[in-house]
């Protein structure tokens, strides 16, 4: 059995942040195909080929509508049954800004957490920055590192975000409550010393600064702010300044540990 990592990079009309994305993984030795949605649906290819599924930023369909949902719409009426078990068979999904917003009107994410019922049901949305404008900044991280995603992510992470839609809102208490119970919570937005964030470091409103949250498994993750945007060292917007010079940014381990998640899978 090979172990090459497979990577399936989505896009439709309107993705631009897919070239990224792709490099991220290849930089980890993975495989990658940058597929229209499209072909997905005429055969041309298929989710069972591949390890990883990535959804990234951009303004798929122009965010007609909302941001996100037309995309949303085809992934689970048209390919809803592929994914679920794409899931089941343990394989990992990433979606990124406006992936994120596909995962979650979708329902996708977060999955079924108690409080929310089952999974592919809309429970929590992304909705208008509470600024009432696009946010194009910075912003410092918590990491929960309890995701395949964010295993060895420890403390607070720097990763620029860009949205205008970008404000998590469950749909009710207990909704929230089992995302924290399940430590789903995977990225809150924070100050720079781990304080509370208030605008501008919590960019968007959202509610207990929810930046990013998995589903139960730890295997699907979606998160406003953009890794890939800060994967080589000098992204970094004061890397002149810092002393300890490195190759990787601080998106980068997420990239590579999805990897490393299926390369260990594959070798058992």
């Amino acid at each position: 059995m090979s172990n090459e990592v497979k990577v399936i990079v989505l896009r439709a009309a309107g993705t631009n942040c897919d070239e990224e994305t792709a490099f991220a993984f290849r930089a980890f030795g993975a495989a990658v195909d940058l597929v229209h949605i499209n072909r997905l649906f005429q055969k041309e290819f298929s989710l069972k080929d591949y390890h990883i599924l990535a959804i990234p930023g951009g303004f798929t369909y122009g965010d007609d509508i909302m941001s996100g949902r037309i995309l949303a719409n085809e992934l689970r009426l048209k390919l809803g049954k592929d994914i679920k078990e794409f899931i089941d068979d343990g394989k990992l999904i990433i979606g990124i800004c406006n992936g994120f917003q596909v995962l979650v009107r979708s329902g996708i994410l977060p999955g079924a957490v108690a409080g929310a019922g089952d999974a592919f049901r809309q429970t929590v949305t992304l909705t208008n920055n509470d600024s009432g404008k696009f946010e194009d900044r910075w912003v410092y991280l918590k990491v929960n590192d309890k995701s395949v995603w964010t295993q060895g992510v420890k403390g607070i992470i720097y990763i620029p975000i860009a949205h205008a839609e970008g404000k998590f809102v469950p749909e009710n208490k207990d909704t929230l409550k089992g995302l924290n119970d399940n430590q789903q919570i995977a990225f809150q937005y924070c100050k720079s010393d781990g304080g509370d964030a208030v605008y501008p470091e919590n960019p968007n409103g959202s509610i207990d600064h929810i930046a990013g949250i998995c589903d139960p498994t730890g295997r699907v993750l979606g998160l406003m702010p953009h890794p890939e945007r800060h994967f080589h060292f000098t992204q970094h917007p004061f890397w002149t300044r810092i002393e300890e010079k490195k190759e990787f940014g601080e998106g980068a381990k997420i990239f590579e540990n999805g990897i490393k998640y299926i390369k260990k899978m594959l070798k058992k």
